[in-house]
């Protein structure tokens, strides 16, 4: 049977997750302390690593490859060693260093594109602070107020790109739909204008939400 896209996309997204939180944040964070990553319009990388991922290649100081081989392979060709941060979050274990990369170009181009829609949206609402994609999660970010505002890629709660309003203290009443707050799953056929319209909205109507609502 043909493998469906609901099936790559998932795939698609363990692996960029896997490499985010290896291939990534854990070289960054042994060199420079950090696991904070940035988000750009193809892709993502360190925050102070040159180490990123555009589009379907894999890229560093010096060189580039294509998202093809292990995980354990790109990491010698960036002469870097492939594993997570340690002791900063528990393990994610998504991805093998061995693992052979399966990834799907449709399903990286939707959380590439999600995911830059969300830091977008976070820009023009807290224009004081730093969206940041959290290698743990792999997820956009940023936190205001005791508030978690981000979009994420996917997970065990929703398979496919959603924004969510999370207040560190639990809320009551029909707009907290989620077990962490609130969600909103993302139309995946929009492109990214039309996404971040819809992403700042969820955002606006959150906090409202929270202004209008005691805990």
């Amino acid at each position: 049977m043909a493998e469906g896209f609901d099936q790559r996309y998932v795939r698609t997204r363990v692996q960029l997750h896997g490499l985010a939180d290896g291939l990534i944040a854990g070289p960054q964070y042994r060199s420079a302390g950090t696991i904070r990553l940035s988000v750009y319009a193809d892709g993502f990388g360190g925050a102070a690593s040159p180490l990123s991922i555009r589009g379907m290649r894999f890229d560093w100081a010096d060189g580039s490859a294509p998202l093809a081989g292990t995980p354990r392979e790109l990491a010698r060709a960036a002469g870097v060693d492939f594993g997570a941060p340690e002791d900063v979050y528990p393990a994610t274990g998504l991805v093998d260093a061995e693992t052979t990369l399966a990834v799907d170009e449709a399903a990286a181009t939707l959380i590439i594109r999600s995911h830059h829609a969300g830091s977008q949206a976070l820009r023009q609402l807290f224009t004081e602070q730093q969206p940041v994609l959290w290698p743990e999660h792999f997820d956009v970010a940023v936190s205001v107020s005791d508030v978690n505002y981000g979009v994420s890629a996917g997970d065990g709660y929703h398979p496919t790109p959603y924004a969510y309003v999370g207040p560190w203290i639990p809320r009551t009443g029909s707009f907290w739909n989620a077990p962490f707050g609130a969600a909103y799953p993302l139309n995946t056929n929009d492109d990214c204008a039309e996404l971040i319209i819809g992403i700042v909205e969820f955002f606006e109507q959150g906090t409202a939400e929270l202004e209008g609502h005691a805990p």
